[in-house]
């Protein structure tokens, strides 16, 4: 009993990452979008009224930092990560139990990684909070610099949950015999 209800609550937080990942995705796509309007919008104030907009440049420098690490996780979901996978899919066919453990151990890795990135991050974005941080030229445009640290801390969070799962999934797969 107590194996399915462990079972159903893994399905559960599996469910949950799944869906904050797309949402997080889906958000990085559409500031994309925004992002493109705003530098044809800049270049045709450039061009035909002499008149750029303001803070593009900044705003372009914290988006696209934003924008990987609001996708990383869904990314990372969908197996789009580079990595080669000729010789992982070799072993995998010929020592399914080692390829287990070695997608196991690369996950690990990965959410090692990220875990590393967590923790440099998350001083960064306090210092950026509490002396209140900005990006461009006071008077003419200024961003602050926090929001994109908090979306690193996020970004790096739910990805190394991913990675987290990813290790479970490999770990729980059951043993195999080789194949030719």
């Amino acid at each position: 009993m107590e194996n399915v209800s462990q079972k159903r609550s893994i399905g559960i937080f599996d469910r949950i990452l799944e869906i904050l990942l797309s949402n997080l995705n889906s958000i990085g796509s559409v500031w994309i979008f925004i992002l493109t309007l705003l530098i044809n919008a800049d270049a045709f104030g450039r061009k035909l009224f002499h008149s750029p907009i303001d803070g593009v440049n900044e705003i372009v420098e914290l988006s696209i930092v934003g924008i990987v690490f609001l996708q990383l996780g869904d990314a990372t979901r969908k197996g789009r990560l580079p990595r080669s996978d000729g010789l992982f899919n070799l072993i995998g066919r010929r020592m399914p139990n080692f390829s287990r453990f070695h997608g196991a151990l690369f996950d690990l890795l990965g959410a090692v990684f990220m875990g590393l990135i967590l923790y440099g991050s998350i001083p960064l974005f306090i210092e950026s909070y509490n002396s209140d941080f900005y990006v461009g030229v006071e008077g003419v445009f200024t961003a602050p610099v926090w929001p994109i640290k908090l979306i690193i801390i996020i970004g790096c969070t739910v990805t190394l949950l991913q990675f987290v799962v990813f290790v479970r999934r490999n770990l729980a797969r059951p043993k195999m015999r080789p194949t030719e």
